[in-house]
């Protein structure tokens, strides 16, 4: 009960998309509560087989860290520096909260995700990039704008986007490119 307690700060931690009508920055909860509905309903188009239970499972624990560590926005170069280190400490202070046997299971779905290596993680992984996307394009590409994001930093972070589904990132990507061409996401 203290560890369900605690999540509940998630709902604290804001991240810099907006929600898609554009009112205000979505918090990890709700980002969170996102992924795992795509998880269930775009399953069948993972590049693999995989157990949408455990894919659900990772994208519902993946952000509780930032519950400590903070979110850090993908296209902060600073911040990225030091995201593993204070995401660790946050996993081993917030895990460390559960019993053993669940503190086990929830590190090795969260490490699992992290390492981006199994079926799962790789189909939750796509989501997790794509979901901010499908939100900045439903925005008018706000987040985009107000940080002067560049194509080459959007097509970086997503150099593996592909691997957990071949069919969601030709979407996503469609949507990328728009943006780049209305002038949302600067090209150079």
């Amino acid at each position: 009960m203290d560890f369900i307690l605690e999540i509940d700060k998630s709902k604290n931690v804001f991240r810099q998309t907006y929600i898609s009508d554009g009112s205000r920055k979505e918090n990890d909860a709700e980002h969170s509560w996102h992924l795992a509905i795509m998880a269930f309903l775009l399953a069948e188009y993972a590049n693999e087989p995989i157990d949408v239970l455990k894919v659900m499972k990772m994208v519902l624990i993946h952000d509780l860290v930032e519950i400590d560590a903070g979110d850090t926005y993908a296209y902060d170069s600073c911040g990225n520096e030091t995201k593993k280190e204070r995401e660790v400490a946050g996993a081993r202070r917030l895990f460390s909260i559960l019993p053993k046997d669940q503190e086990k299971l929830i590190w090795d779905l969260w490490e699992e995700f992290e390492s981006g290596q199994t079926a799962e993680a790789k189909f939750a992984r796509t989501l997790d990039h794509c979901q901010p996307v499908l939100l900045n394009d439903a925005s008018g590409g706000r987040s985009w704008r107000e940080h002067n994001v560049r194509r080459e930093q959007i097509y970086g972070r997503n150099t593996r986007t592909h691997e957990g589904s071949e069919k969601v990132w030709r979407y996503v990507k469609g949507i990328i490119d728009k943006n780049i061409e209305n002038g949302n996401i600067i090209q150079e």
